[in-house]
């Protein structure tokens, strides 16, 4: 297998300055981004064992659009708008279920679990049809591991299998793609920003002062590597620390080894960003993603769902549930974490970031945005009417 190098190290001189507060509550600027950052890049839907049999589906929403995952007849996963072809209507309304047809609740259209149209309700009322240039519009899939990712538009990214190259030897090893849920998909929204979630899970900085567990889990063996070619990976290796809480304190001792885990991840906590906004979780029982997507300039939905082996034995469940404990308050840390980040954006006191080495991660991902959208070096704000003119003119520039 063909080996990655990486470069993570932190330069000696670089610009500690993150983005300027503004780009945080310009409804112009989160237009740019909906197009230029989520449309156009790979998001995480759902694991191939969440659409397990014929019919089963799953839909989900986010900037603007509609998605609808689904096994069809010929047991092969596929992803489309979910979105009729007559009126626009949802084709399913559900957000998990099983089917034998997709039948509009608006009119009544039916399709095929392909996509295609199988024939409109009171067919005499139209003229003569040609069902081919009718079925449900297809959406771009990947499944890698397991997971299966779709994008509404083509971008500047690789495939995921390419993009993830860098780490597929080290996450092969977990076997994720014959994975079980182990829990439902969970929503939650948050009052800020997506950036300032970004912000806050991209650097581990807080983590000895904010989150007591894993500072108790992995402590000082904690490090972050930035986002290099749109994937970083951040890793705590446990400690022999005693724990505070009980929740970490059992889960040490109950964590067992994993046969196919080699031994450098038999007692580690590796995380995987991938920009704009998703995050796989790895941990010796369980693998999880979680991410993030815009609602408004200050609201934020915060979607995840966690998976399991498929033969886990009683006490690799048990630590399972720990890991979730742990994790689930770790998660509400951050979101309290990211609401007083968020809130220093509209503050006349705040006078921009500077950031600790410890950060570098985060500033890679402002990086990353800077390129996609010039218009975020702009320290000033520009006028909302200017900002996507000015953004264009920018890129043309940029590429001469």
């Amino acid at each position: 297998m063909k080996q990655y190098k990486r470069n993570i190290k932190v330069p000696k001189e670089w610009d500690r300055n993150g983005l300027p507060g503004w780009c945080y509550k310009s409804p112009s600027l989160l237009n740019l981004e909906i197009d230029n950052v989520f449309l156009n890049h790979w998001q995480i839907i759902c694991h191939v064992s969440d659409v397990k049999d014929r019919g089963d589906f799953i839909t989900f929403d986010f900037c603007n659009e509609r998605v609808l995952v689904l096994r069809d007849q010929q047991n092969k996963v596929q992803a489309f708008n979910n979105v009729c072809r007559h009126r626009g209507s949802r084709v399913i309304a559900d957000e998990k279920g099983k089917c034998k047809a997709l039948v509009c609740p608006f009119h009544g259209w039916v399709y095929n679990l392909d996509g295609s149209l199988r024939g409109p309700s009171k067919p005499s009322s139209f003229p003569k049809m040609d069902k081919r240039k009718f079925g449900l519009t297809k959406l771009e899939l990947e499944i890698w591991n397991g997971l299966v990712f779709v994008r509404f538009q083509k971008g500047p990214q690789p495939s995921i299998q390419k993009l993830m190259e860098p780490f597929s030897k080290e996450i092969s090893y977990y076997k994720i793609d014959k994975m079980l849920p182990s829990s439902g998909i969970w929503t939650e929204m948050s009052q800020v920003n997506w950036k300032s979630v970004r912000d806050v899970d991209n650097e581990g900085y807080h983590v000895p002062m904010a989150h007591p567990s894993l500072q108790d889990l992995y402590g000082e063996t904690y490090f972050d590597e930035p986002f290099v070619d749109g994937v970083s990976r951040s890793q705590g290796i446990f400690t022999r620390k005693k724990a505070r809480k009980w929740s970490v304190r059992n889960y040490k001792n109950i964590s067992q080894p994993v046969i196919n885990l080699p031994k450098n991840l038999q007692k580690a906590w590796n995380y995987y960003g991938i920009f704009p906004n998703a995050v796989i979780a790895l941990t010796p029982e369980t693998m999880q993603f979680y991410q993030e997507f815009p609602i408004s300039t200050n609201t934020s939905l915060l979607r995840g769902a966690a998976y399991r082996y498929k033969n886990e034995n009683r006490q690799q469940r048990v630590a399972r549930k720990l890991c979730y404990r742990i994790d689930r308050d770790t998660i509400e840390e951050d979101i309290q974490l990211t609401v007083w980040s968020n809130e220093a954006m509209s503050s006349k006191a705040f006078e921009g970031f500077y950031l600790s080495d410890l950060e570098y991660g985060l500033k890679t991902h402002h990086d990353h945005l800077r390129k996609l959208l010039p218009i975020i070096n702009q320290k000033t704000k520009p006028e909302e009417n200017e900002i996507s003119k000015i953004n264009s003119k920018m890129l043309i520039k940029n590429k001469k």
